[in-house]
């Protein structure tokens, strides 16, 4: 398998401190154990260095993870407490598919016959322009001027707006995606199993 993927770890929607501080923790292990993974955003918790969520990218073979994550110790902020399984949410995170940032050199300009705002012009000057955004097929048009140029910057102007508006879309969907997540942890059959206040993994 290869390339990279999105992952995200999540204590859970109101999770403990435990599970905050264990976010912390695994993002800090994995990140030992992969060279390669680069923090995306996160989430704090209740304290410095606790969080509710870490997203970050990092190599295929991570998709493996997906699922729970189990640390067990004794709470390091509740020590009469008699829980030790502390769990960790894995989920692969959602991407925006479309492009990040506006490319004009990705922009097709195709002109048509416009009819200007002088009778002289009617049907006779290709004033009119289309630009089409090739990544993604948006297009925008444009008749406003008898210029040709004009409508160009026009048509581009309104193509940048339709792109960007999309590309914040789908980053608002996939944003929502990422944060049902914290309402699926999983607590039983982890994929991985740390134990003690090291954070040793043992499987």
């Amino acid at each position: 398998m290869t390339g990279r993927v999105l992952l995200q770890l999540s204590s859970g929607q109101g999770g403990p401190a435990e599970c905050e501080i264990a976010v912390g923790r695994l993002f800090e292990a994995l990140a030992a154990e992969f060279s390669t993974v680069e923090l995306v955003d996160s989430t704090p918790g209740r304290r410095p260095g606790w969080f509710r969520s870490v997203r970050f990218t990092g190599p295929a073979e991570l998709a493996a993870l997906e699922g729970s994550v189990l640390w067990v110790c004794r709470s390091p902020v509740r020590p009469n407490h008699g829980r030790k399984n502390w769990y960790v949410d894995v989920s692969l995170g959602a991407r925006p598919a479309s492009v990040d940032t506006f490319d004009p050199a990705q922009v097709r300009i195709e002109t048509f016959r416009s009819p200007g705002r002088g009778g002289q012009h009617v049907n006779k000057t290709e004033s009119g322009v289309r630009a089409v955004y090739l990544p993604t097929g948006d297009t925008a048009v444009s008749t406003d001027e008898r210029s040709q140029h004009l409508n160009r910057r026009t048509a581009t102007a309104r193509l940048r707006q339709t792109v960007e508006r999309r590309a914040q879309d789908a980053q608002t969907q996939a944003a929502g995606a990422n944060w049902r997540e914290h309402h699926q942890i999983v607590r039983g059959d982890p994929v991985r199993v740390y134990r003690g206040p090291d954070f040793v993994r043992t499987r």
